[in-house]
């Protein structure tokens, strides 16, 4: 993980990762499937994350990382957690279990506000190591990590840890906060959830807000029935060329029987959908189980 000082480097901002974290949420898919999904519908709760002005430091360290585990459905996993100087925010050793060790950096000593977080970022890497669910490249791995934190309902406390103003820029994790705004809106848009309540950092709320609506947009885009006039001309346009614009989140090809296909990622999943150039349709993603009303 990481944090940045104001000095060191300014708060990374937008979607950088963005293809990176679309395919997260699709591998999240496909090794838990829709049912494992489901079963992570309640948000870690902003009880389990507080530290009491008296409460012992490392007995209320275990206390938050055990109440992560059980948030994340690690119910065998312990985590044994230590504080020292170092880099990083926080590290894990990896191995066969059931007790993994999580060294924190001693600033979280004084700044309890935010360990949670730290927790939240490295008990997710246990849980993908659980699952053996990784990518190839170490940068990639640690955005499909912020994204499973977020995803599964504990990396809104990434996002929180956020605050960026006159006197300091911190962040923690490796998804930019609109990033993390993209995901958590991505998953309330599926469970249901409005975790717009919950943001203590007023920065952390705007950058959800901005995350959302990228998510929204992409629940009206071609061929969806939801899109707007714009997208649908857009759409008709390249449909009688037979060939998509640059850019557009749609392609055309052929079956093989010489008829017309659409494909396109589909909004919930991310896996990608072939349907037959016709108009109207209702598809059904296998992958999620989504419904989608469609306008081919």
């Amino acid at each position: 993980m990481t944090r940045n000082g104001r000095r060191a480097s300014p708060v990374e901002h937008g979607f950088p990762h963005l293809d990176t974290v679309r395919a997260a949420i699709t591998a999240l898919f496909r090794r838990l499937s829709h049912d494992g999904i489901r079963t992570y519908d309640t948000s870690f709760s902003p009880a389990d994350a507080a530290f009491g002005a008296d409460e012992d430091l490392h007995l209320g360290a275990h206390r938050v990382a055990s109440a992560i585990v059980r948030a994340l459905r690690l119910p065998d996993a312990r985590m044994v957690v230590c504080f020292r100087t170092m880099q990083q925010a926080a590290t894990v050793e990896l191995t066969a279990g059931p007790e993994y060790f999580i060294e924190v950096n001693d600033r979280f000593r004084t700044h309890r506000r935010d360990l949670a977080a730290a927790l939240a970022h490295e008990v997710t890497h246990v849980l993908l190591h659980r699952l053996d669910l990784r990518f190839p490249a170490t940068a990639d791995n640690e955005i499909l990590t912020d994204t499973a934190a977020a995803y599964l309902g504990a990396g809104w406390l990434l996002l929180d840890a956020y605050r960026e103003d006159g006197l300091t820029h911190q962040k923690l994790g490796y998804l930019t906060p609109e990033e993390f705004g993209y995901v958590l809106a991505r998953r309330d848009l599926l469970l249901g959830e409005d975790l717009s309540a919950w943001f203590t950092s007023p920065q952390a709320y705007e950058a959800y807000v901005r995350g959302r609506a990228l998510a929204e947009r992409e629940l009206r885009r071609a061929p969806l029935a939801a899109a707007d006039r714009a997208g649908r001309r857009r759409y008709a346009r390249d449909r009688r060329a037979g060939t998509a614009a640059p850019g557009a989140p749609y392609r055309f090809e052929r079956d093989p029987a010489g008829d017309a296909r659409v494909s396109f990622p589909c909004p919930v999943c991310g896996q990608l959908l072939r349907l037959p150039v016709r108009g109207p349709v209702r598809a059904r993603c296998g992958l999620c189980r989504t419904v989608l009303d469609c306008d081919t």
